[in-house]
């Protein structure tokens, strides 16, 4: 699991130093605070953990974040050209934690240190973006294998898992309920055909092209959790679920993270969302360990972060804020027409 990440003069980021919930943890904040960048950056360290996969850190970095060079990713400062950023993570029944960590500069160098990070044994990150990416899997992984595209690595790495077959044998209680709720929300299950997915049921086979975005959605993490990529053990970033997804199905998508946090997965989502938070304050019991953190931007112009495990405490709350202003709004125009 992950458990802290460090930065200082990375992107958005001057000094900050997070500690993360071994099970949920909900990330809000406004436009332009980090969000996709921390957990841009978690994922492409997690996504080395694995000792086979033959990449360094930095190039990663570069690979996910696709700046025009890995200088970029520096805070642009007057006086500062270098950053670093440090993530820590620890398994199950360790005392101390591991670290990989990269330093940068805006002349592009790079340095990077880790401490007992990579291990022989997969261990699986995956990164859900805000587009969904199935519909155009046919042929997406040959041709980013030949040619530039301007497609950032979390892309192909999408779909790179979720063409992972499925994994054989009787489906454990857990699997099994899970795929049941999201079968019940989809009204079929996916299967896949000459790397074109479909949503099938008594109806038929429909490709994921003809479906609609907030179906494919939920249909990608049915493969996920068909193909056993995210199970005891994997992390999961998820950047706003709620993004063309009807808000009736908030509620399900709520419930397969709460499980899926019970069965060992460390969950990230970053949200604008109110009916996603607050599904998961009507949901959750203690035992999910839900930790909600703020980005924000102090009266310096600095991103800070608050970090709590209650919702109602959470200050400033760009989401809560506006809907209270919302309601103010709809009142004093209701005031006016009587």
């Amino acid at each position: 699991m992950i458990t802290k990440f460090k930065a200082t003069n990375f992107t958005v980021f001057t000094d900050i130093d997070i500690t993360f919930s071994p099970g949920i943890n909900i990330i809000i904040g406004k436009n332009g605070t980090g969000k996709t960048h921390l957990m841009k950056a978690i994922y492409a360290a997690c996504s080395l953990i694995d000792k086979r996969i033959d990449r360094t850190f930095d190039q990663k970095l570069n690979g996910v974040f696709m700046p025009n060079s890995i200088g970029r990713l520096v805070h642009r400062s007057k006086g500062r050209n270098s950053g670093s950023i440090t993530v820590y993570r620890r398994n199950e029944g360790e005392m101390k934690d591991r670290s990989i960590s990269c330093s940068l500069t805006t002349l592009n160098k790079t340095e990077v240190k880790s401490s007992g990070w990579s291990e022989d044994t997969r261990s699986e990150a995956v990164f859900i973006p805000v587009k969904d990416m199935l519909a155009n899997a046919p042929g997406f992984r040959s041709l980013f294998s030949r040619k530039e595209l301007a497609y950032e690595e979390i892309y192909l790495d999408i779909i790179d898992k979720a063409f992972l077959p499925v994994a054989r044998g009787k489906l454990t209680p857990e699997r099994e309920r899970l795929l049941g709720i999201l079968n019940k929300a989809i009204s079929g299950k996916v299967v896949e055909k000459n790397e074109t997915f479909y949503l099938k049921n008594r109806a038929g086979e429909l490709e994921f092209a003809l479906l609609a975005e907030g179906f494919r959605k939920l249909g990608l993490l049915y493969r996920l959790i068909q193909n056993e990529t995210l199970t005891r053990g994997s992390i999961l970033f998820w950047d706003e679920p709620e993004a063309n997804l009807n808000p009736h199905l908030s509620q399900t998508v709520v419930r397969i993270l709460l499980e899926l946090q019970k069965t060992g997965t460390q969950i990230f989502i970053a949200t604008h969302d109110y009916i996603l938070l607050k599904e998961f304050e009507l949901a959750a019991k203690e035992e999910n360990e839900i930790l909600y953190h703020v980005l924000y931007h102090n009266e310096n112009d600095v991103i800070k972060h608050i970090s709590t495990p209650d919702r109602d405490s959470l200050s400033p709350n760009a989401i809560d804020e506006t809907y209270a202003r919302i309601l103010d709004d709809e009142i004093q125009k209701g005031l006016r027409g009587l």
